[in-house]
């Protein structure tokens, strides 16, 4: 049973975000046009990486990112390791959030929201239990508390910790402050990995 939602949650934040998002796809073209030719020129085609997430009510859509990995495989076919295909220039591109401009076009598109829990894997569905699951009554974000409280370097309970605590308190001032304390970890390119992974380690489930 979904949470009842306050006014700035039912009325203001989706007009609001797609205002934002439309003015930042605009602003941001010039460097998504830059990053898009230095992806284009060091790591190839496709330009985009597009994959299925869950967004709000477990409801599928496509993400759009830039790519930072390469397609490099194995004798066998399989893609190798994520330490291995992701680049320093592929770091570089997370590090900064860059990769992440085109989700501005997921926003317009309302599969998600400025702020709000990351969109996770769609076979992580299953795993969660009630309480983790709970962040799917909220549009996903670009970004959200668990990325200002510690992003990859923190475990996955906490970060969903963090989701849930973000749904039960939706408020314009809770947003904003969100906003501005991303900006400081994007600068100190604080969190971009786990302790053990080039990314973040798989999601498992619960013991």
């Amino acid at each position: 049973m979904h949470k009842p939602y306050g006014i700035y949650e039912k009325f203001i934040k989706r007009p609001l975000d797609l205002c934002l998002s439309s003015l930042g796809l605009i602003i941001l073209s010039p460097v998504m046009g830059i990053t898009a030719i230095l992806v284009r020129t060091r790591l190839g085609s496709p330009v985009l990486f597009t994959q299925d997430r869950p967004g709000r009510d477990g409801k599928v859509f496509k993400l759009y990112k830039f790519r930072t990995m390469t397609d490099e495989r194995d004798e066998n076919g399989e893609l190798l390791p994520d330490e291995i295909r992701l680049t320093k220039f592929g770091k570089t591109l997370r590090s900064t959030s860059l990769d992440e401009l085109p989700e501005l076009i997921n926003i317009i598109k309302g599969d998600m929201a400025i702020v709000g829990p990351r969109p996770l894997l769609v076979r992580y569905l299953p795993r969660y239990n009630e309480h983790q699951a709970r962040r799917h009554e909220v549009r996903p974000g670009f970004t959200g508390l668990a990325q200002v409280n510690g992003r990859n370097s923190i475990t996955w309970q906490e970060k969903f910790d963090w989701d849930v605590k973000y749904v039960d308190h939706v408020t314009f001032i809770g947003d904003l402050k969100i906003l501005l304390d991303t900006v400081g970890v994007v600068l100190k390119k604080d969190g971009i990995s786990s302790e053990t992974s080039a990314t973040m380690e798989e999601f498992m489930g619960n013991d």
